[in-house]
């Protein structure tokens, strides 16, 4: 075996969020017992495209022995896998088994507890009026489908800012969270998020931002919402 250049996944940096997977063509990286694994140095090209894709800084480059890459090998091994992701928040799964349809009562109209506009994280103004003096709600954008009366325990009274840790850019979150925390003073922040690994990620990206910005004495908790609703 020759050296080459292949990566290296740091597991004590690890937290299991799953967002270097979607970013190696190659199929590489497995999440295996909640962590990120290079599962075969064959199929790893070591150009390193899921580098920029780990908020913990987990996976790095390295020189070593290493047998040599196989885009053959990458082949079969795509042909093996089971679904084109095998991030655990990307798992197929049916509930409708589970939840028999049964009669339900028709609701009296619920009001909306939006109270402003735009709402994606990347959309929102730094210098939008509402925020400053606010209590913020951080959500992943799968929350209020999963979460039945969404508006009545986490949106009253609240500004919202939606994201999705999985399929947007962490680092472009981590600037444009850094600009609202900075211009703005709030009384409380909440981060809504699913239970699956790929919405972990922006919980040390917020920690990180209001440490940046000496806010760390803003009150701060993570809510975990159950696929199912729980």
């Amino acid at each position: 075996m020759a050296k080459r250049k292949i990566i290296k996944i740091d597991e004590a940096k690890c937290n299991g969020c799953g967002l270097c997977i979607p970013n190696c063509r190659e199929g590489a990286i497995k999440i295996i017992d909640g962590k990120a694994r290079l599962i075969g140095d064959v199929l790893c090209d070591g150009l390193g495209a899921c580098l920029g894709h780990c908020p913990q800084g987990a996976i790095t480059m390295e020189e070593r022995e290493a047998v040599a890459f196989d885009e053959a090998a990458v082949r079969a091994h795509a042909v093996q896998k089971k679904a084109p992701c095998e991030c655990p928040g990307a798992k197929v799964m049916d509930f409708r088994k589970e939840k028999p349809s049964v009669a339900v009562k028709v609701c009296t109209h619920q009001e909306s507890q939006l109270r402003q506009w735009p709402v994606q994280l990347r959309l929102v103004p730094a210098q939008a009026p509402y925020l400053n003096g606010s209590d913020l709600l951080i959500c992943a954008d799968c929350v209020p489908f999963a979460c039945a009366d969404f508006h009545a325990k986490f949106l009253r009274g609240k500004v919202i800012l939606v994201a999705c840790p999985k399929l947007d850019d962490p680092q472009v979150y981590k600037e444009k969270l850094n600009q609202i925390i900075a211009q703005n003073d709030f009384k409380s922040i909440v981060y809504a998020r699913m239970e699956v690994p790929c919405c972990a990620g922006l919980v040390n990206v917020i920690k990180q931002v209001l440490a940046d910005n000496g806010k760390t004495g803003i009150p701060f908790r993570e809510e975990i919402i159950s696929i199912q609703g729980g």
